[in-house]
Order: structure tokens, then sequence, then C-alpha cells
């Protein structure tokens, strides 16, 4: 379970190096407004979910196929229904946080999910100062 951990963490880690460059250069990624940041965060996350939820299936699956493979040997069956467990926590989970985003944003956002309102404000963009600010 710990080695589980690590790999999750590593994974978390390895996601976090790979968007430094979205936030190291947001006027590109389209973080040049509330509205802009809000739509390109809430695309990243709808992007995540599937991913995520594969990892929860792919861990019940490893799982079910160590449970199996056990045999008569009752710790690798404990440490397989371990996994087994873990794998259902994960997809109760995310299906659940992924609905109820959905009615949340279904709720308050009624006419796409995403789309967000025109009355948030933007951020001042540099260039229209001039060269000197």
């Amino acid at each position: 379970m710990q080695l589980i951990t690590k790999k999750v963490g590593m994974a978390v880690g390895l996601a976090g190096a790979l968007l430094l460059p979205a936030i190291s250069f947001g006027a590109e990624a389209g973080f040049t407004s509330i509205q802009g940041s809000l739509v390109v965060m809430s695309n990243f996350i709808n992007a995540l979910i599937p991913f995520i939820i594969s990892i929860g299936l792919v861990l019940f699956l490893i799982g079910i196929v160590q449970y199996i493979t056990a045999g008569g040997d009752e710790e690798k069956r404990k440490a397989a229904r371990d996994i087994i467990v873990f794998g259902i926590i994960a997809l109760f989970v995310m299906v659940s946080v992924w609905g109820f985003v959905n009615i949340l944003g279904k709720t308050f956002f009624p006419s796409g999910g995403t789309t967000l309102p025109n009355y948030i404000p933007t951020a001042p963009n540099p260039s229209q100062y001039g060269a000197g600010y």
C-alpha cells in the first residue's frame, strides 16, 4: 500500500512539474482574466477526471487479479482485498465528486455548465499603458 501511495505522490509531483510552464506563462495559457483562468482550470480538471477514474478502475482490476492468483495465501489475499477496496473507494469518490460538480455547475450556470457570466472583471493588460509600464 505504501508503494501505491509513493507512486501516486510521484504522479502528482510530475503533474505539478508539467504544469509549471502553464503557470509561468499564464497569459499564453488563457490566464489573462478571471473568467479565462476559471475556464482553463475547468478544462484541465475535466481532462483529469477520466484519467483519475481510469486509475481507480485499473487499481480495482489489479486487485482482482492479485486476489484470484493469491490462491490459499491469506496475506496476499488480504493485500489484494485492500487494493480492491482502495480502488472501489477511489471510483466512488471520483464519480461522486464529478456528479456533485456537474450538479453545482448546472445549478449556478444553467446555460451550459462551464460558461461563466460576462460581468467577471478582467486583469489589466500592461501593453495598454504604453511601453514604459
